[in-house]
């Protein structure tokens, strides 16, 4: 299990989930953050400071947003536009800084097409 983030997160990422982030396994895309399954640690501290109730368990997304586990998963799994390789698993999203981009999901989302 981890933590995922949802629709709510495009074009909010207020980041204060990435401060209090005890791991820093929460990543900056270009218009949602991502959290890493592998290196999240399931200690909710995310969960809590977020002002947009974006962040859920995995085993508690809201089925309408269960898709965002499986894409938050495909951010570091799968090259991302522009990449020739996947993120993989840094370690340390503040050392990795902003990367930029987003999941094809998450493009899509954010210029009002269907899921």
């Amino acid at each position: 299990m981890a933590y995922v983030i949802s629709s709510a997160c495009i074009d909010v990422t207020d980041q204060s989930c990435v401060s209090v982030c005890p791991v820093d396994c929460i990543y900056e895309g270009d218009r949602k953050l991502y959290v890493n399954p592998n290196e999240c640690i399931d200690c909710g501290a995310c969960e809590a400071v977020c002002p947009v109730t974006a962040i859920y368990l995995s085993t508690r997304l809201p089925e309408e947003e269960r898709l965002h586990a499986e894409d938050n998963a495909r951010f570091f799994a799968e090259p991302l536009p522009g990449r020739d390789e996947p993120l993989g698993d840094p370690g340390d999203s503040v050392a990795v800084g902003r990367i930029g981009v987003d999941t094809e999901l998450v493009r899509r989302l954010a210029e009002g097409g269907a899921s």
